[in-house]
């Protein structure tokens, strides 16, 4: 697996766990003190989000860090 593939998933999984939330981008953009469009990329997977902008994240949402990073198989 490459960096753009992790990316990715990671940005499926906090997608997923956002709308599981009920919260839209901006809102978690808002919990996380970052514009829309960061949380757009990470989503999407074009940026690589560091340790602790994934933490941040987490936060945001009472989840672990490890819910965001889950790789789950045949992803």
């Amino acid at each position: 697996m490459d960096k753009q593939q992790l990316a990715k998933i990671i940005g499926n999984n906090i997608k997923s766990l956002r709308k599981t939330e009920g919260i839209n981008q901006a809102e978690l953009a808002r919990r996380c003190f970052k514009d829309k469009q960061a949380i757009e990329k990470i989503e999407n997977g074009k940026v690589n989000a560091t340790i602790h902008s994934l933490y941040i994240i987490a936060v945001a949402m009472n989840k672990e860090l490890s819910d965001l990073v889950v790789i789950k198989p045949n992803t």
